[in-house]
């Protein structure tokens, strides 16, 4: 990377969309400065029944949440495969786009590994998930917890949308 580089750490909860890749490389578009994106997906391993139930209620979405209340949720190695998957897939998409593009599945709070991403040269983070009625109404949402401890901006977007979280 050239000396006016910038790293963008982008944290999803799911496969980025075509949709999300605009918004997020539209964010910088100046030719002299070299921008790369690093894609961190946590493998959800621990599955929050209550504030999912109520999310998925919120949205309308019936089956979701009878499969949350029932228990109908992957094993540990099958979240990991799932967010490996997904990190592929939004490399994928970024590279297209003919960006620099490298990702990672992380532990189920990403947090930490946001921080040590931010730590290594992260200059800015999005987060993109899906609307939670809890975790956003509670601030207790990845945005708002990132927000709290790192000094770098933070961005957060619905999934699939140009929505502001």
């Amino acid at each position: 990377m050239s000396a006016d580089a910038w790293t963008v750490v982008v944290l999803t909860e799911d496969a980025l969309t075509s949709a999300d890749v605009d918004h997020i490389t539209a964010l910088h578009t100046d030719p002299d400065v070299d921008v790369a994106y690093r894609v961190l997906v946590p493998a959800d391993t621990e599955h929050k029944v209550v504030s999912s139930v109520l999310d998925h209620l919120g949205m309308l979405e019936l089956r979701e949440a009878w499969d949350d209340i029932v228990g109908r949720e992957p094993t540990p190695e099958q979240a990991t495969e799932t967010a490996a998957e997904q990190v592929t897939e939004s490399v994928e998409l970024l590279r297209d786009r003919g960006v620099t593009a490298s990702g990672e599945v992380t532990e189920d709070d990403p947090l930490p590994t946001l921080q040590h991403a931010v730590a290594d040269g992260g200059n800015e983070v999005v987060v993109v998930t899906y609307p939670h009625a809890v975790e956003d109404t509670f601030h207790t949402d990845w945005a708002s917890r990132a927000r709290d401890v790192l000094q770098v901006p933070v961005l957060h977007l619905y999934a699939g949308t140009s929505e502001l979280g």
